[in-house]
C-alpha cells in the first residue's frame, strides 16, 4: 500500500506517492501561497487528490518548517508561512478524508535519510541540513527523537558565540549564523569589503551583489576570499558536530541541504575539524560524517514513511 509524503516550503509544495521501499512512484509540485498561509492546506489537499488518483492511499505525511506539537497535528510556529497555532492536521485530514501526520521538515528529512539514504544501517544519527540556516534531526536508538513537546533538534539555535551575530530567532550567536548558507555569504561579503584584493574573482562574478552561487563559483576558481569563507564554515561545522557528539554520541552525521551541493569545498575540512575538536579524541570511536543521498526527495520520503508508521 502507498502513502503520500508532502514537503511544504516557503515557495513550493513538493509531494510524492511513496512505496514501502521508500521509492517515489509519482511526484508533483505546487507553488506555496506564502502570503496566504490559510490556503496552504487547500494546496496540499489538491496535490494529494491528484497523486492519489485510483490508488489506495493509507495515509499522508506532511513536513513543515516550524515547531510541530507532540501530537504531530498543530504547527505552533512557522516563520516562513506565518503560522501560529495552526491546526494543519485537522484541516488537511478533513479535506482529503485520510489519516494525516504533521512533522517538522528537518525531522522528516532525517528520517528519510536514516531509513533509505546515507544513514541506512545506523541506529544513532544526527542529520544537519545546511541552507539559509541549519535544520536538525536526531534518530536515537532507531527512533526519531522529537523531545517532550515535539520541538527538539533545533540544533541551529545552539548559542556558540555569546553576543555574536543576530539570528532570525531573535537571539545572538546561534550556530546557524556561522555554519549555514547565510553565514557563508555574510563572511564572503565581510572579507570582500575589507580586502577587495582577495576577492577580485568574486567581485567580478557578483557584479555588485554577492550571493551564495557566486561564492561557490568563485571558490572553485580559486578566489581567496571565497575559499576563506568556506574554510570558516567548515571549521564552525566541525566544532558544532564535536559539541553534539559530546552530548549525543551518534554513529554518524549526515550533511544535507542546499549548501551540501558544494561539499567538495568544505566537507573534508569539516571532518578534520570535527575530529580535532572531539572530546576525548584518541580514546573513543569517531562518528562518520556522510553526505546526504536523497537530495530534495528526503523530506517527502521521510514524511511518507512516518505516516506509514503513525
Amino acid at each position: 500500500m502507498f502513502t503520500i509524503g508532502v514537503d511544504i516550503g516557503g515557495t513550493k509544495v513538493a509531494a510524492g506517492v511513496v512505496d514501502d521501499d521508500g521509492q517515489i512512484v509519482q511526484h508533483a509540485l505546487r507553488p506555496t501561497a506564502a502570503d496566504r498561509p490559510d490556503l496552504v492546506a487547500e494546496t496540499v489537499a489538491d496535490v494529494v487528490r491528484e497523486l492519489a488518483g485510483d490508488r489506495e492511499i493509507e495515509a499522508v505525511g506532511v513536513g513543515a518548517a516550524g515547531f510541530v506539537d507532540e501530537t504531530r497535528s498543530i504547527v505552533r510556529f512557522a516563520p516562513n508561512l506565518a503560522w501560529r497555532e495552526e491546526p494543519l492536521q485537522k484541516k488537511i485530514s478533513g479535506l482529503v478524508g485520510l489519516p494525516v501526520v504533521i512533522e517538522n521538515d528537518a525531522n522528516a528529512m532525517a528520517w528519510g535519510e536514516t531509513r533509505f539514504g546515507a544513514g541506512r544501517g545506523q541506529s544513532h544519527v544526527v542529520c544537519l541540513t545546511l541552507g539559509t540556516g541549519i535544520g536538525g534531526g536526531i534518530v536515537f536508538d532507531g527512533r526519531l527523537y522529537r523531545g517532550h513537546w515535539g520541538m527538539g533538534a533545533e540544533l541551529g539555535h545552539m548559542q556558540v558565540v555569546p553576543d555574536g551575530r543576530l539570528c532570525g530567532c531573535g537571539r545572538h550567536g546561534c550556530w546557524e549564523q556561522y555554519a549555514s548558507g547565510n553565514a557563508l555569504v555574510a563572511e564572503a561579503r565581510e572579507i570582500a569589503a575589507a580586502h577587495p584584493e582577495r576577492a577580485e574573482t568574486l567581485l567580478g562574478l557578483a557584479g555588485g551583489r554577492i550571493e551564495g552561487e557566486e561564492v561557490t563559483e568563485a571558490a572553485r576558481l580559486g578566489d581567496e576570499a571565497s575559499l576563506a569563507a568556506f574554510a570558516g564554515l567548515a571549521d564552525w561545522l566541525g566544532q558544532g558536530m564535536a559539541d553534539l557528539a559530546a552530548v549525543l554520541d551518534p554513529g554518524c552525521f549526515i550533511i544535507g541541504g542546499g549548501v551540501s551541493r558544494a561539499a567538495d569545498l568544505f566537507l573534508d575540512r569539516a571532518r578534520a575539524a570535527f575530529e580535532e575538536r572531539l572530546t576525548g579524541r584518541g580514546h573513543r570511536p569517531v562518528a562518520e560524517v556522510r553526505l546526504a543521498e536523497l537530495g530534495a526527495s528526503a523530506g517527502v520520503v521521510g514524511a511518507a514513511d512516518l505516516a506509514r508508521r503513525r
